[in-house]
Parts: structure tokens; sequence; C-alpha cells
């Protein structure tokens, strides 16, 4: 219906609303229906006739998503944010006077998803004509999305069939979309505890659930805890369809550089399949202990990482390189467990590691020991680690 008449759009959406028809009303609230391209829905002066026929406050709401059409048709994303901010506010009063029902959740998700997107939009146009700095509009959106969220969250209803509980992860998927770009990955927390403390938390669609773990693992990742970063990227990797190329290759963007940390080379063939070759010199690198094929790979794949936000994830791979590096040294002195500490010093030297001492190589036998990637300790007197008999460097090394 890419023509529809204003009145009749009017007609169709109040009865998908009289009839309680959620699926209906999130496809007429929705930019994603072909009626947003209908001329006569391209009105900057609906109000009048969406009271006419909608109660308040979808009569506000519907003229707001009205005018949203107009601006989207004309190119001019910062109004239409503004309309759509307009449709976010009505419909939190709609769903505040839905007091034991939640049948309009599709509806909020519809609205939900439009203001971050307008917000994306709305940003680069702000940018562009020197009026606003990036991230503004979606910094606001933010807050409208935070606004849902809290009336879902307090409904405390005991039937859970009916609750509005069930519209929080959508919305925690969408705060934590805007939260990573505009790089405040510390609002997430409160987010990640309001989800874990839910007892449905488990019972969210699969794709929601995919999108939340995805997330919740990466941001384990920049917090440091790999063993949780790999478990939530794990499940998302497994259980993200098995046709969404495109998403299971951004999954192992991060699962992959996680993954390496623990010691886990990821297979050349699984890194082909997804067309992340980046990570085979890197892999290569690290598990024959070369620190210069590894600056060199992260040189050369710079740019990629960057844009991926792994770069400083992929640099604590030295310590792994580091630690397969000396167990050649080790290898090379006959496996003899007394090794000079000169003797890693020289092999760092030998890979470009310039400026370095005795003192230096210490430190990271220290932390290499600290960390259980060694086993063994330095004796100081006579400048040399003693390695243990059994074992000395622990299996890392393993298949993704």
């Amino acid at each position: 219906m890419a023509n529809i008449s204003l009145n009749s759009y009017l007609h169709v959406v109040n009865e998908a609303l009289q009839n309680y028809d959620s699926d209906e009303a999130a496809r007429w609230l929705s930019f994603r229906d072909a009626h947003v391209a209908s001329h006569q829905l391209q009105n900057l002066r609906p109000d009048q006739h969406c009271r006419r026929v909608l109660d308040p406050p979808y009569d506000e709401m519907v003229a707001a998503h009205i005018k949203c059409c107009y601006y989207v048709a004309n190119h001019d994303f910062v109004e239409a944010y503004d309309q759509q901010a307009q449709v976010a506010q009505c419909f939190v009063k709609a769903l505040q006077s839905h007091k034991e029902e939640n049948w309009a959740l599709p509806v909020m998700f519809a609205v939900a998803l439009d203001l971050r997107l307008f917000a994306v939009n709305a940003d680069i146009q702000l940018v562009q004509r020197n009026k606003g700095k990036a991230g503004e509009s979606l910094e606001k959106a933010a807050e409208q999305l935070m606004g849902l969220f809290r009336v879902c969250a307090s409904d405390n209803r005991a039937a859970i069939e009916d609750s509005k509980k069930w519209g929080m992860l959508n919305l925690v998927n969408q705060l934590f979309k805007i939260y990573f770009k505009i790089n405040k990955l510390h609002l997430c927390k409160p987010l990640i505890r309001a989800i874990e403390s839910l007892p449905i938390k488990d019972k969210f669609s699969l794709s929601q659930l995919v999108t939340y773990r995805f997330y919740v693992g990466r941001k384990a990742m920049f917090d440091s805890d790999y063993k949780s970063a790999e478990e939530y990227l794990k499940f998302a990797f497994e259980k993200c369809h098995r046709d969404s190329h495109k998403n299971k290759r951004l999954i192992l963007i991060y699962l992959i550089p996680v993954k390496m940390l623990l010691g886990s080379m990821p297979k050349t063939g699984l890194v082909r399949k997804y067309d992340l070759r980046q990570f085979l010199d890197v892999a290569q690198a690290v598990r024959s202990g070369n620190l210069l094929q590894l600056n060199e790979a992260m040189q050369k794949h710079e740019a990629f990482f960057i844009r991926c936000g792994i770069y400083l994830i992929l640099e604590k791979l030295k310590i792994l390189t580091y630690r397969n590096l000396f167990k050649k040294v080790y290898l090379i002195k006959d496996k003899n467990h007394l090794v000079d500490i000169s003797s890693f010093t020289v092999a760092l030297r030998m890979m470009g590691v310039e400026d370095i001492d005795d003192d230096e190589t210490q430190c990271l036998l220290a932390n290499l020991i600290y960390e259980n990637k060694i086993k063994g300790y330095i004796t100081h007197q006579h400048q040399k680690l003693v390695v243990s008999k059994q074992n000395p460097f622990p299996v890392l090394s393993q298949v993704l």
C-alpha cells in the first residue's frame, strides 16, 4: 500500500489498535513498511485528522509518525529523528496506560528500532552541517529507550506471560548498540545486571539472546574477562542462524582474538570460510613465537583491526608470543631446566626488541610464570630461569 491515503491509513491503524492486533499495529508504525513511501502520508499537518480518528495518546503518536514520513522523504533526518522521538514519548504514555497488558510490545520494538536508526542518521547530518557532535542524537535516543525500559522493568505482576518484562531484552540490545557506538560501555553494566536477574532470562527468543550474548561477550572482552567473553561469544556463534554468514563473521571477529588470548589458535578452514584471513598471519606468528612476524602482521592489517576495535586486544598476544619464543630457547638448550636469562635476552634482540636488558627479560619471565604460562622460578643470584622438569611449558595451542 505505497499509495495509501491519509484517511485510509488512519482507519487501518485505528482498527489494529482497537483489535489489539500488535503485529498489524507495529507494521503501520514501522519504517520497514511500504506505506511510508506514500506521497499522501507526507504531511506536516495531520494532527486534526488524527484527533478525529484516534484516541490519545495514539493520535499524537501517529501524527508524529506521519510528519516523520515527510521529513524522511525530504532526507532531513535531524527533523525525522525529532518526530520519532515524539513517537517514542507518546508510546511511553500508551505503554504505561496498559496496566494489565503487554500486547503492544511489538509496536515498541518497531518504535525503538526506528528511533535508534534515525538518531544515527541525524548525527551524521548534524556533523556535516557543523551543528552538533557525533553521538548527540544517539545519547538522547538512549534516554528515550531507558524510559521505555523502566516501564517494562517496573511491571511486577505475578502473571509473567502478560508481563512487560518480555520487552526488556529487545530494549537492552538497542541500548547496547548505542553504547558501543558512542563508547560508553560502562552504561551496559546495570543493564546486564537487570537481565541476569530475570527469571525469564533464558526464555527470550533465540535471536534476541544471540544479540545480547554477543554484546555481553564483547563487553567481557574489553574488561579482560576472557573466559566469560569466550562463553558468551561462543554461544552467539553456535546459536546464530547458519545462513547468517555476515553475523557469524562479525561474531568471529571478536571470538577469534579471545580464543587466541586463551591459547587456542583458529583453524585455517574456518578463517577462510568467513574471509578473515587477517588472523592467519597473526596466529602463525603467535604459534611460532615470531615477534617480527607478529609486528608485521599487526602493521599489515592495522586498519582492519582498528576499525573492528580489536587492535589493542591483539597487542596482548605478545605475551603468548614471548612464551612460545622462550620455549624455543629452552628446546635449543636441549631442554636443560637451567637457562641463562641472557639467552632469552639475545632471542628477544634477534626478534627486533631493541634496548632490552636482562632485568627487563626477567620481568617478562616473571609475568609468564605468574600467569602459569611457564612453570618455574627465577634465581636472581645465578641469573637463570629454573623450569619445572614436568611440563615446563603447559600446552596452550588448540584449535577453534
